[in-house]
């Protein structure tokens, strides 16, 4: 039996904007399985970066369940919530989020030992190893270029050893090379370390890299698509957008027109 680590049923997320209802999602199923890489894809405003929010615990939905490996979210408190997601759930966002003052390998473990976890030192050396960090460990992140500053990031995510890594336009201030190198990376180490991925992205070919890619439009899945593929044309529609780097995306009932957050 396939065991999933996120699902969601009839998930909706209203926002009341004046006269408008700004329905971010609209009544979503979602399941992602064990092991599973996905990418959900969508133009801004489709609500793909607020169902992230939603299986990450880090806003609560108007109607609906989310239940990651098991639990049901909606029977959390505010503090249950904050446990959730340090243990469970591994984030890596587009602005890195490293501390300055502390050295590489600091800003990995440090996540663990706010939560008075024990640090695997092996699994970590295994970590920086795969990601070729090895040597940059003791510097400090301001001497790294953007792409080595994401994947110590990656390696801060996944060093908690989390159910999964949710990870939102990681590569939105990097390079089209670099970005391909960091995802690759962040693939291999998934593999490696079996980790579930859901990656949102505006980036068809990063996309490709995932084993499923998913497409929402106006705050419901329209599309699912296994990747390492050509991508269904219903899958590719209004997918990649030059207006990529959103943190909440919904789409506004009435006026028809798409609002940020």
């Amino acid at each position: 039996m396939e065991k999933y680590i996120v699902r969601t049923s009839g998930l909706k997320k209203y926002y009341q904007m004046g006269k408008n209802v700004v329905k971010a999602l609209d009544g979503v199923d979602f399941k992602v399985k064990d092991g599973e890489f996905v990418a959900i894809i969508g133009k801004s405003g489709s609500g793909k970066s607020t169902l992230l929010h939603m299986i990450g615990g880090l806003d609560l939905p108007t109607s609906g369940e989310v239940y990651v490996d098991g639990r049901n979210l909606a029977g959390l408190n505010k503090e249950q919530l904050a446990i959730f997601r340090r243990r469970t759930v591994g984030f890596i966002f587009q602005s890195y989020n490293l501390v300055q003052d502390l050295n590489v390998y600091e800003n990995i473990v440090l996540p663990i030992e706010l939560d008075g976890g024990h640090v695997d030192t092996e699994f970590v050396d295994g970590i920086l190893e795969l990601l070729q960090l090895q040597e940059k460990k003791e510097v400090l992140p301001n001497t790294l270029s953007g792409g080595q500053q994401q994947r110590v990031a990656i390696a801060r995510a996944i060093a908690a050893k989390p159910a999964m890594i949710l990870a939102d336009e990681p590569t939105g201030n990097l390079d089209t090379a670099t970005s391909h190198d960091v995802l690759g990376l962040l693939k291999t180490v998934a593999r490696q370390f079996e980790q579930t991925i859901v990656l949102i992205t505006h980036d068809q070919d990063i996309a490709q890299l995932a084993d499923r890619i998913v497409r929402i439009e106006d705050g419901q899945i329209v599309c699912s698509h296994i990747g390492d593929g050509e991508m269904e044309d219903s899958c590719m529609e209004g997918g990649q957008t030059s207006d990529s780097h959103t943190t909440d995306d919904h789409m506004t009932e009435g006026s028809g027109s798409h609002a940020e957050k």
